[in-house]
């Protein structure tokens, strides 16, 4: 069933058609969300959350207060209400390749998704977001469009060392690198020399450095087999690409004590490298991502590019030792690396892996994708917190402001069903491009409202006829107060 296609199970029966209880409009500013769960950092407990001015002012017992004149109240029953998602891992691809996704359909899938911040990724746009020029050709593109905060990292390329400081001094929190070809002319990949310049150029502060962690291994090896069966593209990028990358960059970590960060870790193999660096005191962090946790290698069907990504999924076993690498506190956070693409570079028709495009798109569906596994596994709503909310936010420098529902954190909330199921379907699916493993799934956990600023943006189907997210500024370890506002 697509979500908004029925009535809520909020007891207030908030309608669709852009009007939730007592006419709240899509929007519009709630003053109060209540709810019998509320997620807060050592309980779920029934409250109410009270906002003003894009703030949470209190969080207190359901009538405990006296009620003023004029303000909005959205009564969600049971639903879950908690800290709204933060994906700190998304390829928007504007400007230059807007065929592929953008601002505005990027953060309206966000917030159908109940995320409240995502921080874009450096590449697949043009320009890539290599020069503080870049950086403020990027912002210029993303004005008036963002229906939920938009962050950005910067990209360290060979060369730009020296353009890390004004990316860092005008909001980027960190730089993402590549240590393998990253499929596009534009983002070259580092060499262990660029690595140095760019570790110290860092030292001292509190930037952190991201890596896709895959190396070319020296063994020349063929590809062999049949190009549209999944093993042979699994074949080609082994877990040994991902253990040796790691190995440099936590041999890195160690030596400069700069702020290093993982992206979407693949292989478990890997896991006993991060461990020893951590116990050595490396200032290491790691995330894994949705497709790594949902999706298994034995399940790619035949031609099946849809499901392409790099580093590959591997194999159940393997997503299984992942699992237990976030129980255990080896993995950091969860994100989704969306990276979408025209359906024509999956070359569906030939079915061909080892030529289709790397990505996978699953923006919008990250909280129900995670959630749907995780309650079979023992995971908590705390955990999700932790892991998509609080977590996201330190790495990206957030923290101070995102993250829980503390007094004077913003006011960004998702508004949930966790129990209520429903079946991945094109139509509900906000991405520019559709293509996704995920057609089909079906998955646990309905987003029903997505608050940003105190503003709702989201609601049971409808979204802001006003895009009203923020483009985020970091800087020193928190948000600039004055962000840009992207309406």
């Amino acid at each position: 069933m697509e979500p908004g296609a029925q009535q809520s199970q909020d007891p207030l029966g908030a309608a669709i058609g852009g009007r939730g209880p007592a006419g709240m409009e899509v929007g519009s500013q709630v003053t109060i969300v209540r709810s019998s769960r509320v997620v807060m950092n050592d309980a779920i407990i029934p409250a109410e959350v009270v906002m003003a001015s894009g703030r949470i002012t209190a969080v207190l017992p359901i009538g405990n207060r006296v009620q003023s004149p004029g303000e909005k109240v959205l009564d969600v029953g049971d639903l879950v209400v908690m800290p709204g998602i933060i994906d700190s891992h998304v390829h928007i691809n504007e400007p230059g390749r807007t065929a592929w996704e953008g601002f505005h359909s990027a953060t309206r899938a966000a917030a159908a998704g109940g995320i409240t911040t995502l921080v874009d990724m450096p590449l697949n746009c043009q320009p890539p977001t290599t020069t503080l020029t870049n950086f403020h050709t990027k912002l210029r593109a993303a004005r008036k469009q963002c229906h939920v905060d938009v962050a950005f990292w910067g990209g360290l390329i060979p060369g730009n060392a020296a353009e890390l400081k004004p990316m860092r001094e005008a909001g980027v929190p960190g730089f993402k690198c590549f240590m393998i070809d990253s499929g596009v002319e534009e983002f070259p990949h580092v060499r262990i020399k660029d690595l140095h310049m760019a570790m110290k150029e860092l030292q001292g502060t509190d930037c952190v450095l991201l890596f896709h962690a895959e190396e070319e291994l020296d063994l020349e090896k063929a590809v062999i087999g049949e190009p549209s069966e999944y093993s042979t593209f699994l074949a080609s990028r082994p877990d040994a690409m991902e253990v040796k990358a790691i190995q440099t960059i936590c041999d890195l970590c160690l030596q400069y004590k700069v702020r290093c960060h993982i992206v979407h870790l693949s292989s478990a193999q890997a896991l006993p490298i991060i461990r020893e660096a951590r116990r050595k005191g490396a200032p290491l962090t790691v995330e894994t991502t949705h497709h790594y946790l949902s999706l298994a290698a034995k399940y790619v069907p035949r031609g099946g590019t849809q499901y392409k990504c790099c580093p590959p999924i591997r194999s159940q076993k393997n997503q299984d030792q992942l699992w237990m690498a976030l129980q255990e506190g080896d993995i950091d956070l969860v994100i989704s690396d969306h990276s979408p693409c025209t359906e024509d570079l999956k070359n569906l028709e030939s079915g061909d892996f080892l030529q289709a495009w790397g990505g996978i798109s699953s923006l919008q569906l990250g909280l129900p994708l995670f959630w749907t596994s995780a309650r079979l596994r023992g995971f908590s709503l705390h955990d999700v917190v932790k892991l998509m909310c609080k977590n996201p936010a330190k790495l990206s420098g957030l923290e101070a402001q995102k993250g829980s529902l503390c007094p004077g954190q913003d006011a960004d909330l998702v508004i949930w069903d966790p129990d209520k199921e429903f079946e991945v379907n094109e139509k509900m699916i906000q991405h520019k491009n559709k293509l996704t493993p995920y057609l089909g799934f079906h998955l646990h956990g309905e987003v029903f409202a997505t608050i940003v600023h105190g503003n709702l943006v989201y609601l049971n189907g409808e979204f802001s006829p006003t895009p009203l997210g923020n483009l985020l500024l970091v800087q020193n370890d928190r948000p600039k107060k004055n962000s840009i506002s992207s309406s």
